[in-house]
């Protein structure tokens, strides 16, 4: 199958670092190419693709400080992708570009798909869904819909990462573990206050975007003074199964409608059980007293981490391979692009005013 994946110019494909759209366009496209699918990745200059890359803007613009309006650049990568259709190169487009796309491409004949990545639970995604009620949108949890359920959901697809990126390690565990990004609403501080009150050491590996800097400045910096308290920064994929494997836990307090959450599956891929708020996509991915547990507050997180010893890191790497592998997870888009292809332009009723 021709098929044109069409990602976010914000970071590479794959990023250098932090990123979860981009690392997932990444995974499932190496998949769909290993499965034998001629596709093209619509990205930045700086991407690595086994795929055909197109690239729009030869560097991701979180790292180009010429860059001003992402939107212009956005808008040439899509009209891109429309002449492209225009000449019959694709038999199918996958998107990953929130709703930018569903004015253009609804207009147009090849079978085409949206993930939707981010949060959906703001005043002005209501008229967006109503008016677009028709596009083929894919969830990446349960929970991501249920601020639109007016949207035209096709299927959920749980993320998945290659089987062999991150492995549990041979390592003792020592430590409580935070990773990914700090922000409000990731609970970076309700993690410190959990593992002071255990009295367990808390490593920190997340970077701090620019938005969250006076965030970071005048309520994170200041609890990591506590010596049990130790900020590694931002950290890439080959840090991560000996961090990983090195923790107790992965600690998850979040305060918002996550939509998936990344690091709870890469926790997952090296035994590593978490502890996660009851938010969003948490349920769907943590089985309670299997590869972690599911928690309303702080007190009982503290009560979680008592128990995270009794937790079979064994079973956990296997429940990921079940669950969370980034084969699963081309083939169910595989499966939804063949259900759209096959499904039958639908007949318009002409009524006569003869009548």
């Amino acid at each position: 199958m021709r098929i044109a994946q069409v990602a976010p110019l914000t970071e590479a494909v794959p990023p250098k670092l932090y990123g979860g759209t981009e690392r997932v366009v990444h995974w499932l496209t190496e998949e769909l190419v290993a499965l034998g699918n001629d596709v093209t990745l619509f990205a930045s200059g700086d991407s690595r693709t086994s795929a055909k890359l197109d690239a729009t803007w030869p560097k991701a613009l979180r790292l180009d400080g010429s860059v001003s309006d992402p939107n212009a650049l956005h808008m040439v990568m899509l009209e891109r992708v429309r002449q492209k259709c225009d000449d019959e190169e694709f038999d199918f487009l996958h998107f990953h570009l929130d709703y930018y796309p569903f004015s253009l491409f609804s207009r147009q004949p090849t079978p085409f798909l949206t993930t939707l990545h981010g949060r959906l639970d703001l005043p002005e995604h209501q008229p967006v869904f109503t008016t677009f009620s028709s596009v083929p949108v894919i969830s990446i949890s349960n929970a991501q819909r249920r601020p639109v359920p007016q949207a035209n959901w096709i299927r959920t697809i749980h993320h998945g990462l290659p089987e062999a990126l991150l492995t549990p390690r041979p390592v003792t565990p020592s430590y409580l573990a935070v990773l990914g990004r700090i922000a409000p609403e990731k609970g970076v501080d309700r993690a410190i206050k959990i593992a002071t009150r255990c009295g367990i050491p808390l490593k920190i590996a997340a970077k701090v975007d620019r938005a969250d800097r006076d965030y970071y400045d005048e309520v994170i910096r200041p609890l990591m003074d506590h010596p049990l308290v130790e900020y590694i920064g931002e950290i890439g994929d080959h840090e991560k199964s000996d961090y990983l494997s090195g923790a107790i836990g992965l600690l998850v307090p979040i305060d918002w409608p996550e939509p998936f959450g990344l690091v709870m599956i890469e926790a997952m891929a090296c035994g590593t059980p978490v502890i996660a708020y009851n938010r969003g996509s948490v349920p769907e991915i943590i089985d309670h007293g299997l590869t972690g547990f599911i928690v309303e507050d702080e007190t009982s997180a503290v009560a979680a981490v008592a128990l995270l010893s009794k937790l079979d890191r064994g079973a956990i790497r296997k429940q990921f391979e079940a669950r969370f592998t980034a084969r699963r997870m081309a083939l169910d888009y595989l499966a939804a692009y063949h259900s759209l292809m096959e499904v039958p332009e639908p007949r318009i009723k002409l009524v006569s005013g003869a009548d």
